[in-house]
């Protein structure tokens, strides 16, 4: 398995086990963890899970009688994941609805949204849509990106996105053990520069510049070691591209 790598097993090893001499892991038990204040708990265990994401949420309020056209809605969310290929099914978790959330409650009037990837020439201007603008104002107006239309969805794109998915709505789910909102959608259209989808399917979101997202505004750029072959018993594992 190692061959791929640039670093043999032997070498990562020795690596690990010299910066292990150097600094002695804590052990964070649950008290430890429910005596931390609430800002530094929040940073660390938003953390521990790992790179994730960084997606853009493009959503239109309803028509109302203070909007002939409503108000396009545009929120940087780090929790979408796969949930199946076949239908094509996106989920995501929403924060509590203890407060006004334009993006989950627009989602819930039209059943639509879009997801944008970040990418990396519009990192600040998406980490500044967590901002909490009124109801009344379009982020995409506040920080100047660009909404983009399409017939399959109303819900608005971002132009400047590089990879970008129309979604409707198929359930949404309570959490009752946080009440956080799970909402699941399936994909009905993508958007995406045909140089960045190989011939086997696979989507090149490095190349397509798509950042990760770590903690709550930690934002990096990717650099794939290696695409492996499927991972057979009694078979050499293949190297497909070594990135």
């Amino acid at each position: 398995m190692a061959s791929g790598l640039k670093l043999s097993q032997k070498e990562m090893m020795t690596n690990m086990s010299e910066n292990s001499k150097q600094a002695i892991p804590k052990h964070y038990n649950a008290s430890d963890i429910h005596q931390m204040s609430q800002r530094f708990r929040a940073n660390f265990i938003n953390s521990l899970s790992g790179f994730k994401s960084g997606n853009l949420i493009g959503t239109r309020s309803p028509i109302s009688s203070g909007s002939k056209t409503g108000i396009d809605n545009l929120a940087v969310v780090s929790s979408v994941f796969h949930v199946g290929a076949h239908p094509p099914l996106l989920g995501m978790i929403m924060r509590p609805h203890s407060v006004p959330r334009d993006t989950l409650q627009n989602i819930k009037d039209t059943g639509e949204y879009t997801i944008n990837h970040i990418c990396s020439p519009i990192v600040a201007l998406a980490h500044q849509t967590s901002a909490r603008y009124d109801s009344e104002l379009s982020e995409f107006e506040q920080i100047g990106l660009t909404p983009q239309r399409t017939e399959q969805v109303k819900a608005p794109y971002v132009l400047e996105a590089h990879i970008k998915l129309g979604m409707q709505v198929q359930d949404i789910q309570l959490l009752a053990i946080n009440q956080t909102e799970l909402v699941i959608g399936q994909v009905v259209e993508v958007i995406v520069e045909p140089q960045w989808v190989s011939a086997d399917g696979y989507v090149d979101i490095e190349g397509a510049e798509s950042v990760a997202v770590s903690g709550l505004d930690s934002y990096h750029s990717t650099n794939r070691l290696a695409r492996f072959a499927y991972a057979k018993v009694d078979e050499k594992l293949k190297v497909i591209d070594k990135g």
